[in-house]
């Protein structure tokens, strides 16, 4: 890049902005010779910003031919949100971490699949090799039967009809009606656990978290070797997810 090239695309980007926050001054929507006045931009250029705004969805244009701000605006602000939720909670997860040698594990119902949020190991609490992802392994670990636990039974039936009870390792549950009846066995019980279900040499167990209405699940993973320290390990886990469903709710 040549030394002019820097301050030109500065400046752009600056324009950009500038633009951007006179859009988001009018709710009702503002035509573009007066976001041109407003910013002292020329109509040239608050044409040409405009346009690729638009196309890149940060700006949309009304049938009037006013512009608001775009939905890919709302998107950004919700995963920033997102992710300052995440940073509060990661020293808990840290604790819990340390406090139980054994990697910890955050994950969500969202848009009809469970998904990781967050994985907090180190050399002395190793994560499972997640060679399945967790959307197709519901059934199998302890965070995905947790989150089915969770759920009411029009969603549950749902998740079901579009996933594949596949056979991970000998022991995982590959029957719709047994998995339903472990998860029905498993109703007025704090921690869902899977031994071996998912992987081979690995033991879990998860407790339910929430943010706001989504369901979740924290959960942590051990060596097959220690699988008997699980049962110990729900009364903390129920603390922390307490601990960590009150800070992912924090509004800031």
């Amino acid at each position: 890049m040549s030394g002019k090239d820097g301050p030109t695309l500065i400046s752009s980007v600056q324009r950009a902005f500038r633009l951007m926050e006179a859009v988001g001054a009018h709710d009702g929507g503002v035509p573009a010779k007066q976001l041109a006045r407003e910013t002292g931009l020329a109509l040239a250029t608050t044409y040409h910003l405009l346009r690729t705004m638009v196309h890149d969805g940060y700006v949309r244009k009304l049938d009037d031919g006013t512009f608001v701000l775009g939905e890919k605006l709302g998107a950004l602000h919700g995963g920033s949100r997102e992710q300052a939720a995440l940073s509060r909670v990661r020293p808990t997860l840290a604790e819990l971490r340390d406090g139980l040698s054994a990697a910890a594990y955050l994950t969500f119902y969202e848009d009809g699949e469970i998904r990781v949020a967050e994985i907090v190991d180190g050399p002395k609490a190793p994560r499972v090799d997640l060679w399945v992802g967790f959307e197709d392994a519901g059934h199998a670990t302890a965070l995905g039967k947790c989150v089915l636990r969770e759920l009411d039974p029009e969603a549950r039936a749902d998740y079901l009809s579009r996933h594949t009870l596949n056979d991970l390792t000998p022991r995982t549950i590959t029957y719709r009606r047994e998995l339903l009846r472990r998860l029905d066995a498993a109703a007025l019980v704090p921690a869902v656990t899977d031994v071996e279900e998912y992987a081979l040499g690995t033991a879990c167990v998860a407790v339910p978290v929430r943010q706001g209405d989504t369901i979740g699940a924290l959960g942590i993973s051990v060596n097959i070797s220690r699988a008997a320290s699980l049962d110990d390990a729900v009364a903390r886990l129920v603390v922390t997810a307490e601990r960590v469903s009150r800070g992912l709710s924090l509004t800031i």
